[in-house]
């Protein structure tokens, strides 16, 4: 592998490349550009799930008031702020670490440190949840195999894809994603059928007005819920320095994702709300339907074949959602690593990829995964804790741009709207969303910030007594 330094990176910069034998881009670091616009949209919405909201669908149709399509609408343009401001600062620093390399640009090292350090926490217990759910949903169709095995078996299996390389994975990868588009496809299809054929069983603009009267108090609190859904498109920007053709490739990747991401999103919320046989108070009274109202609106309406599709699926997709967060949390250990913010071991790669970082994080997750596999209470465990370290980062993402463009003035004259309205706005949705979240979900966030805080503070004291 060809060896040489990192180079620093502005607007236009990036790592110095050169060739592999192949004649590929390989970054002076290690990592190899082989990835293009398509593989950064495939991992992308593999993290998401084309079909993200089937497990939350009943609850925010009981929070919303029926308003469930209108709720998905919000909540795209809420992630938008975020969306723009990774666009805006990918360019700045192309690098793996994302919201890390990020912070450190336009706020400083210590900010730098705490982004990632709380991204990290997203990144390596969201891969967890969806390991857990394509252990529940396997061991519902075998139940003679235990659930944890089924989700061992998940990690085994995407971290020997990860390992393989980022190319490799991207391929498969893509496979998946298209059969889970394919499966929604059938749905959307079988959806019309019936709506033509029978009819709506709610008003035609309930999805987007609410089925009981309209209350933009109730379609923003289901908001701060189904924003989570999106949580994972921002992993593309991991993978800036395995892009072929720049940054701006990733940037707009970026947008791509999350409006695509958002239109199916609207599309599917709003047919399966026409088709759901019960009201939304009805489920907002009966907590215990929520989880499986998309599910049973499915089976109701359309038949039982159509409700095992879409739960084989969201069993399969889960698992490539894991592998395209284990993939991100890899390039964020790695990149923090390189730069001595975490075990130089870590910032190794092997044929342009880190696999000791992912075997760590593969290690992590699985450990957390089988843990809330074993237990009755395990998905709830994990689901109160993963979003916190996310919206943290997010917000500091925000902050980077204000303090890059408009601070430090470092691009020239400042376009007040794109450098601080925007970030502004994007930040406080943010808090808002945040301020919304459990009790437990608080109290671990908070825990590791703190952790992350005596981490820095002892990194600090070593470099400042390897200087003296």
């Amino acid at each position: 592998m060809t060896k040489g330094t990192t180079e620093g990176t502005g607007a236009a910069g990036g790592a110095r490349g050169t060739r592999d034998r192949g004649g590929r881009e390989e970054a002076a670091d290690g990592l190899r550009r082989t990835l293009g616009f398509r593989d950064l949209v495939v991992y992308g919405l593999l993290f998401i799930a084309p079909m993200a909201p089937v497990g939350v669908f009943g609850t925010l149709d009981a929070k919303s008031h029926g308003a469930v399509a209108l709720v998905y609408a919000v909540a795209t343009v809420a992630m938008a702020f975020t969306a723009f401001s990774y666009a805006q600062m990918v360019r700045v620093a192309p690098q793996a670490g994302s919201v890390f390399a990020y912070a450190r640009k336009g706020l400083g090292e210590g900010p730098g440190f705490v982004a990632g350090w709380m991204a990290m926490l997203d990144y390596l217990l969201i891969p967890a949840v969806a390991y857990l759910f394509a252990g529940i949903a396997m061991n519902a169709l075998v139940p003679s195999v235990s659930r944890w095995v089924w989700t061992a078996l998940a990690v085994v299996l995407t971290t020997l894809l990860n390992l393989w390389g980022v190319r490799a994975a991207a391929r498969v990868g893509f496979a998946v994603l298209a059969m889970e588009i394919a499966v929604l496809l059938v749905f959307v299809v079988s959806a019309l059928v019936v709506l033509v054929r029978d009819g709506a069983r709610r008003d035609w603009l309930s999805p987007l007005t609410g089925d009981a009267g309209f209350s933009m108090a109730a379609v923003l609190g289901a908001v701060s819920v189904a924003v989570l859904s999106y949580l994972g498109f921002d992993a593309i920007a991991s993978f800036a320095e395995e892009v072929t053709g720049g940054s701006a490739k990733v940037a707009r990747a970026v947008v791509f994702c999350l409006v695509l991401a958002g239109t199916l999103f609207v599309a599917q919320t709003y047919l399966v709300a026409l088709l759901e046989p019960v009201s939304s108070a009805e489920l907002a009274a009966q907590p215990g339907k929520q989880g499986s109202a998309f599910y049973d609106a499915v089976e109701a309406s359309v038949g039982s074949w159509l409700h095992d599709l879409v739960a084989v699926s969201k069993a399969i997709g889960a698992a490539f959602a894991a592998l395209a967060g284990q993939a991100a949390a890899g390039r964020l250990l790695f990149a923090m690593a390189r730069e001595r913010r975490l075990p130089k071991l870590l910032s190794r790669t092997d044929s342009g990829t880190p696999r000791v970082a992912i075997l760590l994080a593969a290690v992590v997750t699985l450990v957390a995964a089988v843990w809330a596999a074993r237990r009755d209470d395990g998905m709830d465990h994990l689901v109160s804790v993963v979003d916190i370290g996310a919206l943290t980062a997010f917000v500091l993402l925000h902050a980077s741009v204000v303090g890059w463009y408009a601070v430090r003035r470092r691009e020239g004259p400042v376009r007040w709207v794109a450098h601080v309205l925007l970030p502004v706005v994007g930040a406080a949705v943010l808090v808002a969303v945040m301020a919304k979240a459990s009790g437990a979900a608080q109290v671990v966030g908070g825990v590791w910030l703190v952790v992350g805080l005596v981490v820095l503070a002892v990194q600090g004291t070593r470099r400042t007594a390897g200087r003296a």
